[in-house]
Formats: C-alpha cells, sequence, structure tokens
C-alpha cells in the first residue's frame, strides 16, 4: 500500500502541495522515542469552514485518498466525522465546478476514517487511556518528586497546577499516585465549607510532623456553584488561615513534551495496528471509530458516540450534575475517586467501624516498584473497614521468626513514590516454616492474610492452602495481589512493577539503543524499537540469528545507521549475551561495530512509574476489599474459619476487567518448571515487534477489536471494573 503522512494536521490538508508526502519504511525509524509529533500538527480556522473542507477534499482525491487515520483530540476528532459525513456533497459540489470529473465521484465516493485518541488529558470517553496521558503523568509525578525531597529542608505547602481545563483526569490520577493532601477537578468540586476542611487536614498534618503538604488543582477546577478555583486562590487561603510557607508551581507545557513513556510507546503502537485494520475492514456501511483500550484489550467504538458522550460530560458539569459527570466519564475514572477518597482523608476513630478482625500484609520474592503503594492501599482501607492492620517483614521467613507489628495510617504516609520493598521482601517460601508461621497467626489472632509479590507468592499461597488439612490457623481467606517486574504470574495480564521496569530498560536503550527479562524482552524491544529479542518463550536456533545477523547488516547499509538488539537473560543456556555479542561483533566487521550492556538489578529499582503507583494502589484497594467481605462470610460462632478454593484468591487483570481467582484454579495455567503462565498474552504482540523491524511475517488479527456502543455502566460495574 502507499502511505502518505499530512504534515501540519488538518492545516496541511486544506493546504494541500507538499504537505502530502509519501512516506518510506526509513523516514519513519527512530521516531518512536520522540516527543511531540515529528509530523507537526495544527489547529485550523479554514477546516471549521464548508469551503476548507471542500479544499481538503480537492487535496484528497487528487492523491487518491479515501483512507484517513486521524490522530487527536476531541476537537479534531469531531472535525474527521463531519468530514466524512460531508464527504459526498463535497465530491458532488467539486464535480460541479469542474473542479473533478465524474469519474473520479464514482472512484473516490466514500471517505473511510478511523481515530485514534491523542490527548494529554485522557478526557475522551469510550477509552480508558488515550496517546501521551502517561507520558504526561510520568512528567507531573517527576516534578512531584523533585518536591519532595526539598520537604527534607523546608516545611512548606506546594499548589501544583496541572492541565485540564475540562477534564481532572491528570490531577486526579497524579494526587493518586503521590498521596497529595487535597486535589481540586471539574467534574467533583469540593463541598460548601471546604476551605475550613481543607485548612484543619492541613493543620492536623502539620501537628503529626508532616513537612510537606501537597495540593494539586486542576486548571479548570470550579466549586460547587461553577467559579473557578484558581491555584493562587489556594495559595492566598493557605497563606491568610494558616500562615504557612506556600508555593504555587503551574506546570504548564511541561506536561505536553518529553520522551514518550513505555506504556504510551506500546498503547500508540498496538493502536496503530488496530487502526490500520479498522481501515482495511472498513465498508461504506461501517460507522468512522476510534480504536481505543478497555482494561488490556483493544477495542472499537462508533467515534460519535464517543464525542457525543464527551459533550455530555461538559453538559452535565455546566448544569450542576456533577455525580453523573463522573459516571460518564468511565469506570476507569470513577474507580479512581473512588479509591481517591478512601484513602486521602482518615476518618475520626470514633466513626470507624470496629470489625474486631487482625488482617496481616507482607511482601515476598523479589522487590517491585509499586509494593509500598500497595501496602498503603491495604493499610488504609483495612482500617477504614475497621480491622487492626499487621505488617510482616521480610516475607514468610520474617513471619516464622515473629517480625510482626500492628501498622496505623500515618505510618503509611509518604510510601507511594518509595522504591523497592520498605517492609522488606524474601524468596523463601513458607512449605519449611508451616509450624513457626502457624504459631504466630495463633499468637497475634491473624483472621486473614494479603501476600504482595511473585510467583514465590503465588506458590506459598499453593502450599498454605494445602495445610489447611494439618493447621486450622490457615483456615482464613488469603489474598495475593502480582507485584513481580517479570510479570510472570498466571491469573493477570499485568503485575506491580513490569510497568516500571520496562521505562527503565526502554530509557537505557534510547540512550545506547542492546539487552533485557521473556516479558520485559518482548514489551522492551516493542517500546525502545529493537531489531530483534530473543525470549525463552519462543525457541530461537542458529539459523535464526543468521538471519537477524544478515538483515541489521543490509539495515546499516541505508540511512538508518543504528541497531538494536534485546536478550532475555534466560532465553537460552548456550546462546549467552556474550555469544551473541560475539557472533554480531564477527559478522558485522567492516559494516557495524558491536557494544553489550547487562541491566541486571537496575530494573527492579528506581521511584515507580504512575502506572505501578496507581495499578499497585487501586488493585491492592480492592483486594483488602474482597476480604472484608470474606471475613464477614466465614465468621461463624465467634470465629473465622474459611476452607474452601474460593478464600485463596489472586486478584488479577484479565483483558477487560480485575477478577478474583481461587490459586487452586490457576494451577492448570501454569507452567511451575519454568515458573511462567502456559498462556500469554503479550507473545501475540511478538509478530508486531517483528514487522515493525522490518522482517515479513503474518499478525494475527484474531484479537483485533470489533465494533461495540459507548455503554453507560451502572455505579456497581465501576467497582467490578477497570484499572
Amino acid at each position: 500500500s502507499e502511505i502518505l503522512i499530512l504534515f501540519q494536521g488538518y492545516q496541511g490538508m486544506v493546504d494541500g502541495g507538499d504537505n502530502i508526502v509519501e512516506v518510506s519504511w526509513e523516514s519513519v525509524s527512530s521516531i518512536l522515542q520522540v516527543g511531540g509529533t515529528v509530523i507537526g500538527s495544527a489547529r485550523c480556522k479554514s477546516f471549521r469552514t464548508r469551503e476548507g473542507r471542500l479544499q481538503a477534499a480537492y487535496n484528497l482525491v487528487q492523491r487518491g485518498i479515501t483512507n484517513l487515520c486521524v490522530i487527536g483530540g476531541d476537537g479534531s476528532l469531531t472535525g474527521a466525522n463531519l468530514f466524512r459525513e460531508e464527504w459526498s456533497g463535497l465530491l458532488e459540489e467539486l464535480a460541479q465546478k469542474g473542479k473533478i470529473d465524474e469519474d473520479a465521484v464514482k472512484k473516490y465516493a466514500y471517505l473511510n476514517i478511523v481515530g485514534m485518541v491523542g490527548s494529554i488529558d485522557n478526557d475522551f470517553c469510550g477509552t480508558d487511556m488515550t496517546i501521551g496521558t502517561d507520558s504526561a503523568l510520568h512528567r507531573i509525578i517527576e516534578v512531584v518528586d523533585a518536591i519532595m525531597t526539598t520537604a527534607q529542608s523546608h516545611q512548606r505547602t506546594f499548589v501544583l497546577e496541572v492541565m485540564g481545563r475540562h477534564c481532572g483526569y491528570l490531577a486526579l490520577v497524579s494526587a493518586l499516585a503521590c498521596g497529595a493532601d487535597w486535589v481540586f477537578i471539574p467534574e467533583y468540586p469540593p463541598e460548601e465549607g471546604w476551605e475550613d476542611s481543607m485548612c484543619v487536614k492541613l493543620s492536623e498534618n502539620r501537628a503529626r510532623k508532616k513537612r510537606l503538604n501537597i495540593i494539586i488543582v486542576a486548571e479548570g477546577a470550579i466549586d460547587c456553584h461553577n467559579k473557578p478555583i484558581t491555584s493562587e486562590k489556594v495559595k492566598d487561603l493557605v497563606v491568610q488561615r494558616l500562615g504557612f510557607d506556600t508555593r504555587v508551581t503551574i506546570l504548564g507545557h511541561v506536561q505536553r513534551g518529553g520522551t514518550p513513556s513505555a506504556f504510551d510507546r506500546i498503547l500508540a503502537s498496538r493502536m496503530g495496528v488496530e487502526a490500520v485494520l479498522a481501515l482495511l475492514e472498513a465498508t461504506p456501511a461501517t460507522p468512522a471509530c476510534v480504536v481505543s483500550l478497555s482494561g488490556n484489550q483493544a477495542v472499537r467504538l462508533p467515534l460519535m458516540e464517543c464525542v457525543q458522550m464527551t459533550q455530555e460530560v461538559q453538559k452535565a458539569m455546566d448544569e450542576g450534575r456533577f455525580n453523573e459527570a463522573v459516571s460518564l466519564r468511565g469506570r476507569s475514572f470513577e474507580n479512581n475517586l473512588n479509591t481517591y477518597k478512601l484513602l486521602s482523608h482518615k476518618k475520626p476513630d470514633a466513626e470507624l467501624p470496629k470489625t474486631n478482625f487482625n488482617v496481616a500484609v507482607l511482601n515476598v520474592g523479589a522487590p517491585a516498584a509499586g509494593m509500598n503503594a500497595a501496602v498503603r492501599a491495604a493499610v488504609r482501607v483495612g482500617i477504614t473497614e475497621g480491622h487492626k492492620m499487621f505488617a510482616v517483614i521480610d516475607g514468610f521467613e520474617g513471619f516464622a521468626r515473629g517480625k510482626i507489628k500492628e501498622i496505623s495510617w500515618g505510618d503509611v504516609g509518604g510510601w507511594t513514590g518509595q522504591g523497592g520493598s520498605i517492609l522488606g521482601t524474601k524468596r523463601t517460601l513458607p512449605a519449611k516454616y508451616l509450624e513457626k508461621i502457624a504459631d504466630q497467626m495463633r499468637t497475634n489472632n491473624i483472621n486473614a492474610l494479603m501476600v504482595i509479590g511473585g510467583f514465590e507468592a503465588y506458590l506459598g499461597l499453593l502450599e498454605l492452602s494445602a495445610a489447611r488439612e494439618k493447621y486450622d490457623e490457615f483456615c482464613v481467606p488469603m489474598v495475593m495481589v502480582p507485584a513481580t517486574v517479570s510479570n510472570n504470574v498466571p491469573g493477570s495480564d499485568f503485575s506491580i512493577g513490569a510497568d516500571t521496569a520496562l521505562n527503565t530498560i526502554t530509557d537505557t536503550c534510547d540512550r545506547i539503543k542492546q539487552s533485557a527479562s521473556g516479558y520485559l524482552a518482548n514489551m522492551g524491544a516493542l517500546a525502545a524499537g529493537a531489531d530483534a529479542a530473543y525470549i525463552f518463550e519462543e525457541q530461537f536456533d542458529i539459523r535464526e540469528l543468521q538471519a537477524n545477523v544478515e538483515h541489521l547488516t543490509e539495515k546499516m547499509k541505508t540511512s538508518i545507521q543504528r541497531g538494536l538488539v534485546l536478550r532475555n537473560e534466560n532465553c537460552n543456556e548456550n546462546y549467552t549475551t556474550d555469544f551473541i555479542y560475539q557472533l554480531y561483533s564477527e559478522e558485522g566487521k567492516g559494516v557495524f561495530d558491536c557494544r553489550k550492556n547487562v541491566l541486571g538489578h537496575m530494573q527492579q529499582g528506581g521511584a515507580p512509574s504512575p502506572f505501578d503507583r496507581n495499578f499497585g494502589t487501586k488493585i491492592s484497594a480492592k483486594a483488602m476489599q474482597w476480604i472484608s467481605k470474606k471475613l464477614k462470610e466465614t465468621y461463624r460462632k465467634g470465629k473465622v474459619f474459611a476452607n474452601t478454593d474460593d478464600s485463596v484468591c489472586l486478584l488479577g487483570m484479565r483483558r477487560r476487567n480485575l477478577v478474583f481467582q481461587p490459586v487452586a484454579e490457576l494451577k492448570s495455567e501454569t507452567d511451575f518448571v519454568h515458573r511462567i503462565p502456559m498462556e500469554q498474552w503479550w507473545l501475540k504482540l511478538r509478530p508486531l515487534m517483528k514487522i515493525l523491524a522490518k522482517y515479513k511475517t503474518s499478525y494475527d488479527v484474531s484479537d483485533s477489536g470489533q465494533l461495540e456502543h459507548v455503554a453507560m455502566h451502572s455505579p456497581k460495574e465501576a467497582e467490578t471494573g477497570a484499572i
């Protein structure tokens, strides 16, 4: 197919000429890691007029273009839909004016349009995440983390203004990801008298020796009378009422810039493929659609339904129907808001229920960024539900040694942004300590267990449930939340920590453009634009290595003078990193030089990415609510007794939903020898990586999105659904 790029958006379409250019493979190489848009983007007044659209239609017909892929926000996509609806009328008018002939009218009778939502605000209904949102969150969190380091030396209040004129997503999620003290968003204005409530909360924090207060304000924040709440107004209030040293930071266009995050690169790559498939399958009868993300599933939605729903949100806000506005934003937004409300404000002790249940939380396996956010959410939700929360230090090994203590709401303050595992974590399995762990459970009267960790956590829960016959102490509700950089836990598409590790790999690959772990090597290759990725899950032999070297040698003879190869640490015991390095060095003599880099433990460290903080917080809060439900169900005659399979579960993200799955049922899906699930969703993306590295291969389209309708959800659905 001939692929053309329209420079400067609709302006380029109206102006025509050199703005419409055929593109080659090489001309889009190396743009994956570049922020912004290399093909330009422009707001276009003339495209809003029929005259402008007539000129655009003429330019497209001249180049024989009848398929458009539009990447933009709701304004761009609304314009695209109108253009499609007018298309036949525009061609008729061009024919009447003698600019095109009747054959052209027939030949180019239909215009197919597919939209991809590129907007940092995440303000488009129908998709969980728009392209650019995750990168904007990275920029915001980088600033918050930098501010937090200054808190060691100054006692200050920071008011941070983030983008979002009509949508509070960035403000809400960054508040959730950094544990902000207060957040102002347009969809959920504070109640009357918020000034007093906020000042009381800030002074309570000071009394508890919290050195830093962070208040996040969306630029479009309003009060319940639809009057603006500005960052300056918030600052003045804090200074006048409390006399606190207060600073305002307005992030502005910083949020649009910088290198795209790994999540955005993979999202955009997947959506790009989905858009091409949708265009290939489009007929005159199919409506213009947008490709979007629901959970971890690509879906197609009628463009106009999404636009109408997005406009309904604004209408609801203008008319003061704020609960409806939140609901219209979708289940992901609603989930974020409910979780923030749950975790940010502690009710007075007198208002908390008292269940007399004790719940223990522990980390098991290797450290993963986001574990601390998960512990914080578990502790705070548990306290809100009326339980006494206990923290176990150093996993099952620490448990056996009695390293367990009660943990309070304030103890976990500021944990979301911390890397590694504050509670400490060990790979040790519980089987050899069963009696000692049972003793500790009895001594501390533990009625439920929450385990945050990787494959060892999963094995540990299987061992504890098998030991129920011998030890009544293990007959309690137990839940696991997956947290491991390798993303190798059965029952979940994602695990906490994998996104941070992917960003580490991607950053390194950007700097040096070579080495990485199955999921990590494959997805890292996709996000970094690698030429080859060697992983355990897909066997390879010397012939494939030879083909890769020849492919790279040919590529080096073009204008693209670089190559990048990623290798999973355990992909093959004989084809080591050194072997592959030596092979490429020998075969590339006179054509290219070779360097190697082993990333190792740096993938486990560092500050957690916004995705991992958010995912860890929400999945853990949901797991704790499940524990509360199970405790009520299994409490009989003064004690908790749970011995059925469905009382030991793993909470995982499966395609579009968060689901609790009994660990016993997951055994049939697990390859225990190699410590991986038998089926892994991301392997379907392998051919995509190869296609993008210019290998001839086929891509399985059975998983591609089908056209659905935008559904209004009930509040109940928000609880069961999306991240």
